[in-house]
């Protein structure tokens, strides 16, 4: 079951999380270029660290607020409620991306700061072409379905592994380095560094990964349908009747992560 915390400090914690998630990935990737030369071997190293950073994140913060540390999962939380499923409403998903963004230059000047470099330069490493919007709508569609699927079969605790080996593979097997995430993305522009994201490449990134949470969420209701209850397999309960176990089945679209006790 989910902590029924207060707006507060939900939004706190989306905000401390998202930070720390950008403390991983930028520090890691700036550990990863003053160790090696070989971008292979940092790249290896960086995506390693952000997967684990992720997952532990994830495993902390998702009692408490959910852990969605994206506006992407933030968006189809508040698409849940206004549907008719538990999720949350537009002052909320406004505070939690709000908090999300913040949290993310945040941590991004504080990953700056811990390794001596200046805090607050932007990042000069432009990333354009439409090759890399692609990979980031098939990052993004990717890590929607990952969760999204999940919770509608029932298996919202699998979620905080899932998404951090799917980000650790996403890291490779897109052209983008699978960003996937809004704040992330804003956040990074804020680090001149082997993660960076140039400010002039943000708007094409960001649109990207708010079709490809689209994309996403249309494809985990065209493959699993509609979400099913905490612990229901869909199969009838000893004694229940399989019209009224049909009947259970009804849809809870809001972020899977709030599932994750």
């Amino acid at each position: 079951m989910t902590n029924k915390a207060s707006l507060l400090r939900r939004v706190a914690a989306e905000l401390i999380g998202t930070a720390g998630l950008l403390v991983v990935v930028i520090g890691s990737g700036i550990q990863a270029a003053n160790l090696s030369r070989d971008t292979g071997v940092a790249l290896v190293a960086n995506s390693l660290a952000s997967a684990i950073g992720l997952g532990l994140i994830i495993t902390l913060f998702g009692p408490l607020s959910g852990a969605h540390l994206n506006p992407v999962v933030t968006l189809t939380a508040w698409w849940a409620r206004r549907t008719g499923g538990e999720g949350l409403d537009a002052r909320e998903a406004f505070a939690y991306a709000a908090a999300q963004t913040t949290g993310a230059i945040g941590g991004a000047v504080l990953a700056e700061a811990m390794f001596g470099r200046t805090p607050g330069t932007f990042s000069t490493q432009v990333r354009d072409g439409g090759h890399l919007l692609i990979g980031e709508i098939v990052a993004t569609a990717g890590l929607v379905l990952v969760i999204q699927g999940l919770g509608r079969i029932g298996r919202p605790r699998l979620i905080p592994a899932a998404v951090a080996a799917y980000i650790a593979a996403a890291i490779w097997f897109t052209s983008s380095g699978s960003f996937a995430n809004p704040a992330g993305t804003i956040g990074r522009a804020f680090s001149d560094s082997f993660t960076g994201i140039a400010p002039q490449s943000l708007p094409g990134f960001v649109a990207a990964q708010l079709l490809g949470g689209v994309l996403g969420l249309a494809l985990a209701v065209l493959l699993y349908g509609r979400e099913r209850r905490d612990g229901d397999t869909g199969a009838p309960r000893p004694g229940q009747p399989e019209t009224e176990a049909a009947v259970a089945d009804i849809p809870r679209p809001g972020s899977a992560f709030e599932a994750i006790v």
